[in-house]
């Protein structure tokens, strides 16, 4: 057998929003190692200028290489839709990147009115600029920037009054537009689903990139030959550079996960 095969899938994101990729990643392919960089001493990468978006990618796919991950997932759209090029074109490992779920909405809405949540890096992008030129022209897009989202679940501060009103906030041009479709642009958003549907009413079609992502990753797996096909569950490590508490909460229900505070 390839031990190569049984070296983890590199996986990071400005904070811990990305663990929402992880969890469909290991519901997946439970047999892949995984290591996992929480930057949240740099959340969010949203707000940061694209130059800087690119250092720090760069600071954490070369901490991944050095501890032989086989492939990264850049599980953090603002990173992928300013830096995933640049990565591709400097590293030979295969990455796997994350874009807001436009397509998809595109295709399901019936209103012909998609709403987009998400950071001002990622709508700002070029990348997102080509993804959305590719819709429809018919079908109208309502940007949303999430401003002070990514902080406040950050803080564990899902629960909070303080979420409740910037929450409300920031779907009331989505309900005023008659979306029926909200594509979520950041992989912190996944956590607050269930506070979106109360707030629409369960009007709206959520629609986020977890589940294509974790399958994008079985297919490169496979198509590369990097499959584990060791039979004993994955390894998981998680490594923050902040207060790992926050972390440790996203993880409760994974008594598996190795959870440390470094300086990666």
């Amino acid at each position: 057998m390839n031990n190569f095969s049984e070296n983890p899938i590199g996986i990071f994101d400005s904070g811990i929003g990305g663990t929402s990729i992880w969890k469909e990643i290991n519901k997946l392919l439970p047999n892949e190692n995984t290591l996992f960089l929480s930057d949240s001493k740099n959340a969010p990468y949203g707000q940061k200028s694209k130059e800087k978006i690119i250092e720090l990618s760069i600071k954490n796919t070369e901490y991944l290489l050095r501890n032989n991950c086989k492939i990264i997932v850049i599980a953090c759209n603002t990173a992928t839709t300013n830096a995933i090029t640049y990565l591709r074109e400097n590293y030979k490992v295969p990455f796997i990147g994350i874009e807001p779920a436009i397509k998809p909405a595109s295709l399901k809405t019936k209103t012909n009115t998609i709403g987009i949540l998400a950071t001002k890096g990622t709508l700002n992008s070029r990348l997102f600029e080509k993804t959305s030129s590719l819709i429809n022209s018919n079908i109208k897009i309502i940007e949303q920037v999430g401003e002070g989202l990514v902080e406040l679940i950050e803080n564990g501060k899902i629960n909070s009054m303080e979420m409740d009103l910037l929450l409300n906030k920031h779907l009331k041009p989505m309900i005023e537009n008659n979306v029926d479709c909200l594509v979520l642009g950041c992989t912190h958003y996944p956590y607050l689903i269930k506070k979106i549907k109360e707030i629409t009413n369960s009007k709206i079609n959520i629609i986020d990139s977890g589940e294509a992502v974790s399958l994008q990753v079985k297919n490169i797996l496979q198509k590369n030959n990097l499959e584990n096909t060791s039979n004993l569950e994955g390894k998981h490590t998680f490594l923050i550079n902040k207060n790992k508490s926050v972390l440790e909460y996203f993880l409760t229900n994974y008594k598996d996960a190795v959870v440390k505070e470094s300086d990666f």
